[in-house]
């Protein structure tokens, strides 16, 4: 026989409100999922800024008299270096990708035609049925450079709508940097001295105001720290873009943005560099296709090294965390969330490292 479980009215009706208010908050993060991602990058990258301005507020300080407790400058005079640097990339490197690109495809038909021994070509096409495959490969060549310049203005047109949306949001995203800098120290302080107006909770806030700090210095080390191994990675292919353009005669223009590329794309975890490493690739192949390849040894070589030597020195000891942990993370955010979850899955297992040395801490003053 069944057993019958009889239920109050008020119980009754509050799970259901407890189901309700669930289901009213899921619906409320998938509506602003999109809001949270931006407010969360924006309290990332403030974050990341921290130690320049710190250096920054020591600078003024001590060389222009300026209060060192006051870093409204600081933080604006170090956002403004920031920004102007990712502008100027874009500006460097764009032009330069798209009239190397746009070089190659319109003198791809004249390229095709000064190619080695046509009439090798000839008879191999007439081994296998074709006749005179020479000129039909010149006249695909032809065809195809054509298409994609009569292509391009519809690819802009059609794209106007998420290149919109892209800058809605990054606008928004450097907005809310800036006024996380000038206003979030403010906020924390006045969200502490309310939780520890208390003497009994005085402990608690103590070690939760200790953790919150260890962890948002997590995010800025590794950050300051990425920024230095991007920067190193930019110059060394600066360096091999630059020696190879004299060797092979093509533009040492090319070395700086080059190397500016291998700098930003470094900032993405594990297929940073082999994205900016084949887009150099193509690029260079443009201008020479030998110093392409020689490009393309030596930066495997030197990629390595960098890997397995500077890059977890760096990485490693200022994160305290082993190799093992970096690279694991890593694969975990990547297939999680993707490229957003592949950056920071590095600070947030610094951050777990952070609670699980203080969970004793945490755990005493919860009791």
């Amino acid at each position: 026989m069944g057993k019958q479980i009889e239920v109050d009215t008020r119980t009754f009706i509050r799970f259901w409100l407890v189901l309700l208010g669930i289901g009213l908050i899921i619906l409320f993060l998938y509506k602003a999922l999109t809001g949270l991602i931006i407010i969360g990058i924006s309290i990332f990258l403030a974050l990341a800024l921290k130690p320049l301005v710190h250096k920054l507020n020591k600078f003024l300080g001590k060389h222009f008299g300026m209060d060192k407790n006051h870093k409204t400058a600081s933080a604006v005079l170090a956002y403004t270096i920031i920004v102007s640097i990712f502008v100027s990339i874009i500006i460097i490197v764009g032009p330069v990708v798209v009239n190397e690109t746009s070089k190659f495809v319109r003198n791809l038909p004249n390229t095709l035609q000064d190619f080695g021994n046509w009439d090798e070509v000839n008879a191999f096409g007439r081994s296998i049925g074709i006749e005179d495959l020479q000129s039909q490969i010149s006249e695909g060549a032809t065809a195809l450079s054509k298409n994609i310049f009569g292509n391009i203005g519809n690819t802009v047109v059609t794209s106007i709508s998420t290149i919109a949306d892209i800058m809605t949001k990054g606008v928004l995203i450097l907005i809310l940097t800036l006024l996380f800098l000038l206003e979030g120290p403010g906020i924390m302080d006045y969200f502490w001295s309310k939780l520890s107006a208390h003497k009994e909770d005085a402990k608690s806030v103590s070690v939760a105001k200790r953790v919150i700090n260890r962890m948002s210095n997590v995010v800025s080390t590794y950050v300051s720290r990425q920024a230095i191994v991007g920067l190193i990675d930019g110059l060394a292919v600066a360096l091999f873009v630059f020696i190879l353009s004299l060797i092979f005669n093509f533009s040492a223009g090319l070395a700086i943005p080059m190397g500016l590329m291998a700098a930003l794309f470094y900032f993405i975890p594990m297929f940073g560099q082999i994205i900016s490493a084949c887009l150099i690739f193509v690029i260079l192949a443009f201008s020479s296709p030998a110093a392409a390849i020689i490009f393309a040894f030596v930066y495997a070589i030197y990629a390595q090294i960098e890997n397995n030597v500077i890059a977890p020195k760096i990485q490693g000891n200022a994160l305290n965390l082993p190799a093992v942990a970096i690279l694991g993370s890593m694969v975990i955010g990547m297939y999680m969330f993707g490229l957003l979850g592949a950056i920071i899955a590095i600070p947030i297992a610094g951050c777990i490292r952070v609670l699980i040395e203080e969970y004793p801490n945490i755990k005493s003053a919860r009791e």
